[in-house]
């Protein structure tokens, strides 16, 4: 966010649809993190999106949000796939969106690779 904008305060400022704000205050996010701020609104709009920030730093809403408003306004059966590094990983974002997704019936899956050969040796 450049310095001569005004900081966004609320994820109804950002575009977040009312269900979804009713979401983030029941796991206690009053307000959206710099990243989500900075992501959000270019999300909602359907760009791509790079972000590199600190774990803890509120990465998951900021790609979860979006995700689960495109998916409030066009429900479908199967709609997103996200993609983890890790089993642990991806079972903190599964759970992130199954909170911020509930009032909406979301249910998530995460599904591993059990072919080892794929793994890489780092």
């Amino acid at each position: 966010m450049e310095d001569d904008k005004e900081e966004v305060k609320s994820f109804k400022e950002l575009g977040v649809v009312e269900k979804l704000i009713e979401a983030c205050d029941s796991l206690g996010w009053k307000n959206p993190s710099k990243i989500q701020a900075e992501a959000i609104p270019h999300a909602l709009e359907g760009k791509d999106l790079i972000g590199l920030v600190q774990t803890g730093s509120g990465k998951t809403g900021a790609f979860a949000l979006p995700i689960l408003q495109a998916l409030w306004k066009d429900p479908q059966t199967f709609f997103a796939c996200v993609l983890s590094p890790t089993r642990e990983l991806a079972v903190q974002i599964a759970e992130q969106f199954e909170a911020l997704g509930s009032s909406i019936g979301v249910k998530s899956a995460v599904v591993r690779n059990p072919d080892k050969s794929c793994r890489r040796g780092w």
